[in-house]
């Protein structure tokens, strides 16, 4: 049985980042150390920090707190300011990329546009880049029908999307608005990703798509292996993998998401060996 890995699988320049000072700030603080919320969508590696004495909380009212880690998809500039003022040391471990839709959906408010965010509303990167866009501001799903719009429309993208989803809400925006100006602010490595996968689907007898279950990126993996009709498990860790699965199988491909460590990856490649064996 041939095992491939996608190239692109595993931890984007984001999150490597993020997770590299969350462990290097714990290897320096011994207590009062938190992440504000989930620093990843990655299960194993939240369990991993809280091991080091890093915990995530959506609430900083607890007296326990000395240093507050951002997460990689960032907050509303409402939370951060709320942070800063309760005098905490920030630690900003919001992706680069995230932190430029954020100031695009600033410019484009301050310059008159109406802010069209496409991504998922209840992601918290979109949450954040809500915050900046102001009152008027629209959340869509590329397979979502647009309300109506104004004459002067931006558009900003959830990092993690599609590029097809962003050509087809740039197709709908055009037929009400006058003026369009877009920013796309689609992480390449999302796009590498996603072309690197559906190349690997259509060679692959069954597709792994490891990642947490609430990843974003992760799922439209699995959703884009789904649609080229090639088997696909959706798994976090090697424990949910099944020998039947494999029956018959000559080639696997194995591909991630960009919260998912290379350990993780690993596990998964030796039990698949060992399968074969």
């Amino acid at each position: 049985m041939e095992i491939i890995v996608a190239k692109t699988a595993g931890f984007c320049f984001g999150v490597k980042r993020a997770v590299d000072m969350a462990f290097k700030t714990a290897k320096k603080k011994q207590k009062g150390v938190f992440t504000f919320g989930p620093i990843i969508h990655n299960p194993q590696v939240i369990e991993k920090l809280k091991e080091e004495g890093i915990l995530p909380t959506e609430d900083i009212n607890t007296h326990e707190i000395k240093d507050i880690i951002i997460r990689t998809h960032g907050v509303s500039f409402q939370i951060m300011n709320r942070i800063s003022d309760a005098g905490f040391n920030i630690i900003d471990a919001t992706c680069p990329f995230v932190k430029k839709a954020q100031r695009y959906a600033k410019l484009l408010r301050e310059d008159g546009y109406q802010v069209i965010i496409l991504g998922e509303r209840e992601h918290p990167e979109v949450q954040g880049i809500m915050s900046y866009a102001g009152d008027d501001v629209i959340v869509v799903a590329a397979e979502s029908a647009l309300p109506k719009i104004k004459h002067d429309v931006g558009i900003i993208v959830q990092t993690t999307q599609p590029v097809e989803a962003l050509k087809k809400l740039f197709g709908k925006v055009i037929e009400q608005a006058k003026n369009v100006k877009v920013y796309n602010t689609i992480c390449n490595s999302t796009a590498l990703r996603l072309k690197e996968t559906a190349a690997m689907a259509k060679k692959a007898d069954i597709m792994l798509v490891v990642g947490g279950k609430n990843s974003a990126n992760t799922t439209q993996l699995a959703k884009l292996c789904q649609s080229l009709s090639v088997p696909t498990h959706h798994i976090e860790t090697a424990a949910e993998l099944r020998a039947e699965w494999f029956n018959g199988i000559k080639k696997v491909g194995i591909t991630a998401g960009a919260s998912t460590p290379d350990w993780i990856i690993e596990d998964i490649i030796k039990k698949l060996k060992v399968y074969d064996s």
